[in-house]
């Protein structure tokens, strides 16, 4: 989660929402990526952490369902519905994230209530792994007068309300 925590600081750092995503093979980081398109004047809502660093993966090729089902992909914001959806396309064994998303958070939905294709994937999701780190940088984010993303919606008042 160390290295999601540096990919949401780079996101920061550049004005957008700091969500890091990293995808690991064993002990060795294979994918990777950092939530963009949230500054300035445009809001792109498709290159999330998660898609950023799934794009990555695919484009490295040589992957398959078996393999990719061993693969850990860490969060430091629990992935929306359209992440998640993604990340069970992919075949991915194992999600881990930092902070819960109240407002859009797709992790908690029932795969036996979805089409087929998400049926059958089994999928272990772990909850609230360096959790205080990550609500630092989203409050950090959220409490900067010249970020307009997210402004006072549910998360960034739930958030703002969180003791780290």
């Amino acid at each position: 989660m160390q290295e999601a925590l540096k990919q949401a600081k780079l996101a920061l750092d550049k004005g957008d929402f700091p969500v890091g995503c990293v995808i690991f093979d064993g002990n060795k980081i294979i994918a990777k990526g950092a939530r963009t398109g949230t500054s300035n004047s445009g809001t792109n809502e498709i290159d999330h952490a998660e898609i950023v660093a799934l794009r990555q993966l695919g484009e490295k090729g040589g992957g398959s369902d078996l393999k990719f089902s061993k693969l850990t992909l860490y969060s430091t914001l629990e992935p929306c519905l359209m992440c998640f959806g993604a990340i069970l396309i992919s075949a991915i064994g194992r999600v881990v994230y930092a902070y819960e998303d109240v407002m859009g958070g797709g992790t908690k939905i029932k795969l036996s209530d979805m089409a087929p294709l998400y049926q059958s994937h089994k999928i272990d999701i772990v909850p609230y792994v360096l959790r205080k780190e990550s609500l630092i940088l989203l409050q950090q984010f959220f409490q900067n007068p010249n970020n307009s993303y997210w402004t006072n919606s549910l998360l960034s008042n739930y958030t703002l309300l969180q003791k780290p």
